[in-house]
This record gives structure tokens, C-alpha cells and sequence, in this order.
């Protein structure tokens, strides 16, 4: 998969699950809209990421490693709170994630090699 799918398919991915996620929720905390304002962002600079912009691939790079790291505390609260609805939309955002950084390092790994 290309890198720009990759970003395309996070973003909708955060966006869809984490409004899910935050209308589900009985409190509807502010915290709980960071993964849908993530995937807003990575979207918009997803354009100019399939581009082949190196800089906004960095951003967004960045970007999705942070709410990879993120989302492991909301996967714990769900899993302490045994909602198993919760805990899998969490994972699933944390899959897609990983999925879209795996891209990435590979990319900038392929594009290392056809440097040289």
C-alpha cells in the first residue's frame, strides 16, 4: 500500500472510531476527541502528503507515532472499565495505526535504498 493510503485510511479510521467512541461515552470527555482531531489533521495534510511533500510526510509521520503512543492509555481504561465495545475500537485505532507507521518505515526505507 502507498504511504498516502496508509495516512488516508488512519485518519478516517480515528475520526470514525473516535467519534464513536466519544458518543458512546457516558461522561463525553474533551480527551476523548484527541484520536478524531488527530485523523482531521492527518487528512488535511494528506493531499500534499501523496504529493510527495517530504516535509508534510514528516508531520504526519509524527504525528501518527504520538497517537500510537496515546492511544494505549485509553486502551487501558477500557480494558479496566471491561467494555468490550470500547476495548475493541481502541485496539482497532491502534492497529491501523501501526499498520500506517509500518508504511512509513518501509517507504523511507525503499526510498533510502534507491538513493544509493
Amino acid at each position: 500500500m502507498k504511504p498516502y493510503k496508509a495516512s488516508l485510511l488512519n485518519g478516517v479510521t480515528l475520526i470514525a472510531l473516535g467519534t464513536w467512541g466519544y458518543l458512546d461515552s457516558t461522561t463525553q470527555s474533551f480527551t476523548a476527541l484527541i484520536p478524531v482531531f488527530t485523523g482531521i489533521i492527518i487528512l488535511s495534510l494528506n493531499m500534499s502528503f501523496s504529493t510527495g511533500n517530504k516535509a508534510t510526510a514528516h508531520i504526519i509521520v509524527v504525528l501518527t507515532f504520538l497517537i500510537f503512543i496515546a492511544l494505549f492509555k485509553p486502551l487501558a481504561g477500557a480494558i479496566d472499565r471491561k467494555s468490550a465495545l470500547a476495548i475493541l475500537r481502541v485496539f482497532l485505532m491502534i492497529v491501523v495505526t501501526f499498520y500506517a507507521l509500518a508504511v512509513f518505515v518501509k517507504s523511507f526505507i525503499d526510498a533510502r535504498k534507491s538513493e544509493k
